[in-house]
């Protein structure tokens, strides 16, 4: 049985319902899925940047024309954010260069994602991506199962670009159940050949809609097997949406966890989480 801790990291005034988390040095990178920006948290100095990453930006956009930010993953110098898909104007990809501090790039997904949804078997209603790894050869992109067939999908693309020709592979998992719900993907990091995700239990059957709150979990799958190696139960409370790697040692490993709670205050709570690995 691995043993797994819990604990605050930092509380970040000025950020609301984070999505996506990546640690860089002394830097933690945040986005929000109700906002218009992308954060720097300066975990020595306490100092908090923002970057716009859409035209009039704002913390708090309505939920109708939020972009739904879900997804952070980075390459060498960039940083690779990703919209949900769950609605038509949800389907923006950001580059932002972590050299100049600056979006590079903004791309419309809205056909990749709609042939990786026919390829994966997923209605439109049910598409809703909120985790994202890109390793330079392949993208990997985690549907998850709050929609009404619950279809929890690992999407896997060959390519170097998202605008290039690609192969792709689809993996359906079958997550575990927190008080009679199933818990469905919410992120995922790559860690020497193995995907750490984070899963949530949300009493909703809406991609859109939110839910009561039922817990998270933790889990790891085999990249070379694609199949789970096991799952633990991480808090009967959160709505963990985002990991990012803290430490590891040949014992042990650690990840920086976000939360989404569902609310429009400014305050973004940070847990670091750490696991025996024997």
């Amino acid at each position: 049985m691995k043993k797994i801790t819990l604990e605050l990291f930092t509380t970040i005034i000025g950020i609301g319902s984070a999505s996506g988390i990546f640690l860089q040095g002394n830097s933690i990178y945040l986005i929000g899925d109700n906002s218009g920006f992308l954060y720097e948290y300066n975990v020595t100095d306490t100092s908090l940047n923002k970057y716009p990453l859409i035209q009039n930006p704002i913390e708090n956009i309505a939920k109708k024309d939020k972009p739904d930010f879900e997804s952070l993953t980075h390459f060498q110098d960039t940083l690779y954010i990703f919209g949900s898909g769950s609605t038509a104007q949800r389907n923006a990809m950001i580059e932002f260069d972590l050299k100049t501090r600056k979006k590079s790039t903004t791309n419309n997904l809205v056909d990749l994602y709609a042939v990786m949804q026919s390829f994966g078997d997923i209605k439109p209603e049910d598409f809703n991506l909120e985790g994202a790894i890109y390793d330079g050869e392949n993208w990997y992109l985690f549907n998850r199962a709050n929609g009404s067939n619950n279809k929890n999908v690992i999407l896997t693309l060959h390519a170097k670009k998202l605008n290039e020709e690609f192969s792709l592979l689809s993996n359906d998992y079958k997550l575990p159940k927190i008080k009679g719900i199933r818990t469905s993907f919410t992120d995922a990091v790559l860690v020497d050949n193995k995907i750490y995700f984070l899963a949530t239990a949300e009493n909703t059957a809406s991609t859109y809609d939110d839910g009561e709150i039922l817990g998270s979990v933790i889990g790891r799958i085999d990249l070379e097997s694609m199949k789970i190696d096991f799952t633990k139960k991480i808090s009967p409370t959160n709505k963990f949406e985002g990991l990012t790697l803290f430490l590891k040692t040949k014992n042990q490993i650690q990840f920086l966890l976000c939360e989404d709670k569902d609310t429009d205050a400014l305050e973004s709570t940070i847990y670091k989480l750490s696991m025996t690995l024997k």
